[in-house]
């Protein structure tokens, strides 16, 4: 199978920047190097954002739980940088009104307060005004909250957009600005010169099998929960830089919550705050923050957490969910820098802001953050980068760089989350009136959606389009596997693949699927992960 977009990755290549990761910050990070001049490759050994990247609360936020613990610095960095991706990535990041439901006047005066100086700290990129709402507007605006000792609630604005659809975005940027982005190329060593300085990386195609070393002035080590092994690549005798934290969310129905303002829990049953987020048509609840002891590449839901979730919002909310309403659980895990006591395992006590590190001559490490501040941790890591390889560029530019497909938003179209791409997937369907035919009969999806994505967006598999593409294995993942033999047949078309491949993808995709869909019998228990 000819990879098209490996093209430019010939053994033995140098490079100015070698990125490890495909997640938002190495992205991030091989945008902000090609377009200051330096000859970029970042490779990812699964697809762009498989991880923590697609996995999020879909908030684009300064962090209102960072202000109540007084991190002013984190919450300003993040609002402002908030403004910025919205400016250059209209497409997929929207404002959103927020409702914080109050039962008490304490509460009303307390978040008016914050919030106040929440909208403050954004300055010129604001969002717009926080204000009280009565009870009797809160109910008209979020029906399905309840009703019963509810004095009115807090309205303020802050971003939600689509992560994997964004983390795409960057990449087609970035390679339409010169560099060169491979997934499913996965680092085997860290190769060094004869002062054991580190100049390089050994890879291996995990679908061809080919493996080739590609050389670089400098390695930037962007894993997120897979740092530790990079740098033991480095030093066997390395300590962990990270601790995982595990994020879990579920999805609902929209009638839950039957609005489409986002609903703020500013208070769980262990202190943190809750969302339920309108996203794709459906109702995102989340999330968790659980300190774990392992990590992978599809970490699952823990029951605990699946309960947590589904108690906490259901405080909330007139219309009770029940486990039987989850169209999709899925988890991800936060590179959390590790505490020096490794008996802590309350994660509030972790720091949430970003490190960034020389882990040795030649080798780099960014870790921790969030998507909100990518472009920012990018812009810092690039700056160390250069000054530690004395390497000639030019300033940084991204905070001015469009992200591919950036285009008003002026009606609700399922396709809008192309940008300007949605001309072309609209043309497709024209040329071709049988790729106009829907994937599902519940869902919007199209044909020519699939045959775009294999052909413009460097997806491989059946996993990539329904999970980080389409989205649809985070929206509903009963549906998904409905759709998972078409969208197997239209790749292997395109693909020239035999009815073998073909017949893999469906099994594959369905075993991953499986672990999407809640099933309280075989979901994990939290001391089978921690200690």
């Amino acid at each position: 199978m000819e990879r098209l977009h490996h093209q430019n990755l010939k053994n033995n290549s140098s490079w100015d920047i070698i990125i490890i990761g495909g997640g938002a910050t190495g992205l991030g990070t091989a945008l902000d190097a090609v377009t200051r001049g330096l000859k970029t490759l970042l490779v990812e050994q699964s697809d762009f954002a498989k991880g923590t990247s697609s996995r999020s609360t879909k908030l684009v936020h300064g962090g209102v739980r960072y202000l109540a613990q007084g991190d002013i610095s984190l919450v300003r960095h993040a609002l402002q940088e908030r403004g910025i991706l919205q400016k250059n990535a209209k497409h997929l990041v929207q404002r959103e009104q927020f409702l914080i439901p109050c039962y008490d006047w304490f509460s009303v005066a307390k978040y008016l307060t914050g919030l106040t100086i929440y909208d403050w700290l954004s300055g010129k990129l604001s969002f717009g005004k926080s204000k009280f709402i009565s009870k009797k507007q809160t109910l008209e605006m979020i029906p399905g909250i309840k009703s019963k000792g509810l004095k009115g609630s807090i309205r303020y604005y802050d971003g939600k957009f689509d992560d994997a659809r964004l983390a795409i975005n960057i990449a087609q940027t970035a390679i339409k600005n010169g560099a060169t982005l491979c997934n499913y190329t996965k680092v085997t060593a860290l190769v060094k010169n004869s002062n054991n300085h580190v100049n390089g990386i050994e890879v291996i195609d995990v679908i061809t099998g080919e493996v080739s070393k590609h050389y670089g002035k400098v390695v930037i080590n962007a894993t997120g929960v897979f740092v530790d092994e990079i740098l033991k690549m480095n030093n066997p005798l390395a300590k962990k830089l990270v601790r995982p934290s595990q994020g879990v969310h579920i999805v609902l129905h929209k009638s839950f919550l039957n609005s489409q303002l986002a609903l703020m829990i500013p208070k769980t049953s262990d202190g943190r705050v809750l969302f339920a987020v309108p996203w794709h048509d459906h109702l995102l609840v989340g999330t968790t923050d659980t300190p774990l002891n392992e990590h992978s590449l599809e970490p699952r839901a823990l029951q605990e957490e699946v309960d947590f979730i589904m108690a906490n919002a259901s405080a909330y909310l007139n219309k009770r969910p029940e486990k039987s309403d989850i169209l999709s659980v899925f988890s991800g895990l936060r590179p959390l820098a590790a505490p020096t006591n490794g008996a802590i395992n309350n994660t509030k006590e972790i720091s949430r802001d970003h490190k960034l590190l020389v882990s040795a001559k030649g080798l780099i490490t960014i870790t921790g953050g969030k998507w909100t501040t990518y472009r920012r941790m990018a812009e810092e890591t690039l700056d160390l980068a250069i000054s530690h390889a004395d390497l000639v560029a030019k300033p940084c530019i991204t905070k001015e760089t469009t992200i591919h497909g950036c285009t008003e938003i002026t009606e609700n179209h399922h396709l809008d989350i192309y940008g300007t791409d949605r001309i072309n997937i609209e043309k497709l369907a024209q040329d071709f009136p049988e790729m106009s035919q829907k994937l599902h009969p519940n869902f919007p999806y199209i044909q020519a959606e699939v045959i775009w994505i294999a052909r413009n967006e460097m997806a491989e598999t059946v996993e990539d389009v329904l999970s980080r593409r389409l989205r649809i294995l985070f929206i509903d993942a009963n549906a998904a596997k409905e759709m998972a033999p078409k969208v197997a047949s239209l790749l292997a078309n395109e693909f020239k693949q035999q009815i073998s491949w073909e017949n893999d993808q469906i099994d594959i995709f369905n075993t991953l699927a499986n672990g999407y869909i809640y099933q309280p019998e075989v979901t994990k228990t939290h001391s089978a992960l921690t200690n």
